[in-house]
């Protein structure tokens, strides 16, 4: 798994993962975010267009990652989903707490 980051003009990070997040590349996932919110950059999205599986080690990434984002006055937004990670955020209702959004563009329009 290889994650990406592109800041965007309105100071927003977008994170790019690809691959699988499980309870090899989670820890991957938990450091980016928090170099991210370390340089400046609180308001966070996760791009998993690329993402093909998550595991509970990944969810517990995910759940990291919003913790660390709203510590720092932020807040972690997730977008483009692939079906699968969709459907476990909804088995296990994360889904409630980690909203999905279809595209990066959206997660922040408000």
């Amino acid at each position: 798994m290889n994650i990406t980051t592109t800041i965007r003009e309105d100071g927003v990070a977008v994170l790019a993962a690809n691959g699988r997040i499980n309870l090899v590349t989670a820890p991957t996932v938990r450091r980016e975010v928090q170099r991210v919110v370390d340089e400046g950059h609180a308001r966070l999205t996760l791009d998993l267009s690329e993402v093909e599986f998550i595991d509970s080690s990944g969810l517990g990434a995910l759940v990291s990652g919003l913790k660390t984002t709203r510590t720092a006055g932020g807040d972690l937004r997730l977008a483009a989903a692939s079906e699968q990670v969709a459907s476990v955020l909804r088995l296990t209702n994360l889904d409630r707490i980690l909203r999905v959004y279809p595209a990066t563009d959206d997660a922040y329009r408000d």
